[in-house]
């Protein structure tokens, strides 16, 4: 076991060494992490909690998630793409996520770009895999904070109007949401992602609601 990219769990068993930082992070680390996600209202709620993170730790959002949940109707983006300046003014009161104007509003403004992506994709989820790297280009786990697929997904959706979504915040959602499967080898949740990943269905695109060719 290579003591410094990892630490012993609760179990006894080691694990990516990051999760010792707060308790709830072993749970989090055991069962979310690196774990493939097809589901369009998971992947709009962490793309949206990863641009909330931006310069905080993942900590203090993980803390706050059910707050933001209840706060941002289930991250239903087709509810909060109808947000309007009321439900800004809200949000900005609620003392149980993060008050910041600028990633409320882009929060709202991505909700949109995320309806206009399912319909160009049939779903979320099958444009977000578009984006999974081949293994040949991944680096070692736990090496890099941003990587050429996070670039172009980054880039991908900016150009596709979304906020709030830099490189690094890009590979953060890659890594948890399965993209990139980062617990370190001697991790003995890795092998139970990798597993989790051969198991998962890439989601396909739906040609039959305007999909792009």
């Amino acid at each position: 076991m290579n003591a410094e990219r990892t630490i012993l769990g609760s179990d006894g068993r080691p694990r990516c060494r990051w999760c010792a930082a707060a308790p709830e992070l072993e749970a989090y680390h055991d069962r979310e992490w690196g774990f493939p996600v097809a589901d369009d209202t998971r992947l709009f709620e962490k793309l949206c909690l990863e641009s909330f993170q931006s310069g905080l730790s993942w900590r203090t959002i993980l803390s706050k998630r059910e707050n933001f949940r209840r706060a941002f109707d289930g991250f239903d983006f087709h509810r909060v793409a109808r947000y309007g300046e009321a439900d800004v003014q809200r949000l900005l009161q609620d003392a149980g996520i993060v008050r910041h104007r600028g990633k409320i509003e882009a929060a709202i403004h991505n909700a949109r770009c995320a309806v206009r992506l399912q319909d160009a994709y049939g779903s979320l989820a099958a444009y977000v895999w578009r984006h999974e790297p081949d293994r040949a280009s991944r680096a070692e786990p736990q090496t890099v904070s941003v990587s050429p697929g996070a670039i172009a997904l980054s880039r991908d959706l900016k150009k596709n109007g979304w906020k709030f979504f830099g490189p690094t915040t890009a590979y953060a959602f890659m890594q948890a949401m399965g993209l990139v499967n980062d617990h370190v080898p001697e991790c003995a949740i890795a092998d139970e992602a990798s597993e989790a990943r051969r198991a998962f269905r890439v989601p396909s695109q739906d040609r039959r609601v305007g999909s792009r060719p």
